[in-house]
């Protein structure tokens, strides 16, 4: 039914102004660049959200992280890394890893190419090395020491892309995974081999979440200019450290989140001896200014709020709504502003950060379905401009759960998905399992293989694009099927995995390997028949059903505002001599 000519020119007249708005919004958004260049900030490009949780936070006890490895481009794949006993004299080769590099299938995997990129530095070995669990970066070692991370850019002055630093965080965080036993630990390991041997090249700004079953922190690290060099006597990074309170939870959107420190209370900071130096000596902290030193406003200072940038920087406040709703923080605040930590209003589950790694902000001004954004299907990654923490560009999402009542092997857990969050599905590998899925280790973005289980992820989130708000539905009860009730069935597993181990390590080791093995292959093998399942049931847009051997002709009901929208803009665009 055509809309009359009056009921016409009165809608247009309303959706006018959201055009309009729409189009001083982009134009916004091109200053808001312009000014990032005036301010020589180097800034991530939207990418990663990492969340941390205290272990007085958690319901259980456990300390988490997550890293939502959101990249679009990159390698995926996952291997385990055995422990190994080293001979005296032994020498580790460090190798340039970029988070970015891939090779094209018939060439190799990239976990065994990257070595062609020898730095042309061996440090001494250690006389033992421990088994860890790695994607992009180290995630979770045999001693529980659990690692996130969010790239957070630097002023560019500080950027070093020369060859000469040795280490970039991928490789930073491969060494503490084989070395750390404790977060502590590895943040030292980390920030000591930065600052001898020059960190850069690939990175620039970055920060990790770093957890073991007692604590966790947060660790930002910078390159400290392009003239560096081990000859300089100087270190070749800057870095701080600070932990987040027991029953507190933090977040790191790629911003960082270090303010004013306090290097007295070794509990709470670590940093580089040239914290503050390197910041005086760039200009960009004055002494004499009688302000404190404020790490984040000195190195990486990015003045943005929700608000003011039209939902690009809105995951700092829309996590702490989350998970702090009585704090009623407000959107128009800087970000700069927001609390490093914040006490949630309760205690969280695994489910419950599991959850928010998949969080739309759906029901906020930075709903990205709102009107006409999502189109008929409501689907949230039409609309751009808004930045979400679950993301379409995620090559997987970790949850690190580090447990500190359980043994090592037993109590750490890392949760993996592929894909994008709200699509995927969530499969947990024990720090003591012996071996990840072949099916983890393979495929890229520009090959389509069937015996990568990243593949089957995306097959079902292509299917679910087509008709978002209805295909959904299946996705969320194949996630109650296949991931709720082994995150119900962990606690089992738990008892039974520690019996075991009191028994026999070996066996311990043997029956969590099983498991997770099992348990994924049958996830990965459900996806493939989920997408399947997809793409027959809403096949022409219509919605078949299988057992009747019938389809409903009147499905979908499309939206009444999206068919106004579409029949307004059809008469703006309408010839002028059919007016």
């Amino acid at each position: 039914m055509h809309l009359t000519r009056k009921k016409d020119r009165h809608f247009i007249l309303m959706i006018l102004p959201v055009l309009l708005i729409g189009l001083v919004a982009l134009f916004l958004a091109g200053g808001v660049n312009k000014g990032q260049a005036e301010l020589e900030i180097s800034r991530p490009a939207d990418n990663c959200t990492s969340i941390l949780v205290g272990k007085l936070a958690s319901t259980d006890g456990s300390t988490m992280t997550t890293h939502t490895c959101d990249c679009g481009l990159c390698d995926w794949t996952w291997r385990h890394v055995p422990a190994a006993d080293h001979k005296a004299g032994e020498k580790r080769k460090i190798y340039h890893i970029s988070q970015f590099k891939t090779w094209p299938p018939q060439e190799g995997l990239k976990w065994d190419l990257y070595k062609k990129d020898f730095t042309g530095l061996e440090i001494p070995e250690v006389p033992h090395t421990y088994a860890y669990h790695h994607g992009m970066f180290g995630y979770l070692n045999e001693n529980q020491v659990a690692i996130g991370e969010s790239t957070i850019g630097v002023v560019r002055k500080l950027e070093n892309q020369t060859p000469t630093p040795a280490f970039d965080i991928t490789m930073l965080t491969i060494i503490a995974m084989e070395r750390a036993t404790t977060a502590r630990e590895a943040i030292k390991i980390m920030g000591e081999l930065a600052e001898k041997y020059g960190y850069g090249f690939h990175d620039s700004g970055e920060m990790l979440a770093i957890a073991d079953p007692n604590e966790v922190w947060i660790f930002e690290i910078m390159p400290v200019g392009p003239l560096w060099t081990p000859k300089s006597g100087k270190p070749g990074a800057v870095w701080c450290a600070q932990r987040v309170p027991d029953d507190e939870v933090s977040v790191c959107p790629n911003e960082s989140r270090i303010g004013e420190i306090d290097l007295n209370r070794p509990d709470y900071f670590m940093a580089s001896p040239n914290v503050i130096s390197c910041a005086v000596e760039n200009g960009l902290y004055d002494p004499k200014s009688g302000q404190p030193f404020n790490w984040k406003k000195a190195y990486s200072p990015i003045n943005e709020s929700a608000q003011s940038s039209q939902g690009r920087y809105q995951r700092l406040w829309r996590f702490f709504d989350l998970v702090a709703p009585s704090l009623k923080l407000s959107p128009s605040t800087p970000n700069m502003d927001l609390p490093f930590s914040v006490k949630p209003d309760r205690k969280l589950s695994v489910e419950d950060v599991i959850n928010f790694t998949r969080d739309r902000s759906y029901g906020t001004p930075y709903d990205p379905t709102t009107g006409i954004r999502g189109g008929p299907f409501k689907n949230p990654n039409y609309y751009r401009q808004t930045r979400t923490i679950c993301d379409s560009r995620a090559e997987y999402t970790t949850v690190t759960q580090s447990r500190g009542w359980l043994p090592n092997p037993v109590g750490g857990l890392v949760w993996i998905s592929f894909g994008s969050q709200d699509t995927a599905c969530y499969m947990p590998f024990y720090a003591g399992i012996t071996d990840l899925p072949k099916s983890f280790s393979i495929g890229d973005h520009w090959v389509l293989n069937r015996d990568s289980a990243r593949w089957a992820f995306d097959y079902v989130d292509y299917h679910t694009q087509v008709i978002y708000s209805e295909a959904i539905k299946d996705v969320q009860a194949a996630q109650q099927k296949y991931e709720k009730a082994i995150i119900d069935q962990i606690p089992e597993i738990d008892r039974q995995a520690a019996e075991l181990y009191k028994k026999s390590p070996k066996e311990a080791a043997r029956f969590l390997t099983g498991f997770c093995l099992n348990n994924a292959q049958t996830a990965v093998k459900a996806w493939w028949a989920l997408g399947d399942q997809l793409l027959v049931k809403y096949n022409h847009l219509y919605q078949y059903d299988v057992e009747k051997r019938s389809y409903n002709r009147r499905f979908p009901s499309f939206p009444s505002i999206w068919q106004k929208a579409v029949q307004a803009i059809d008469i703006m665009l309408e010839p002028e001599e059919k007016k």
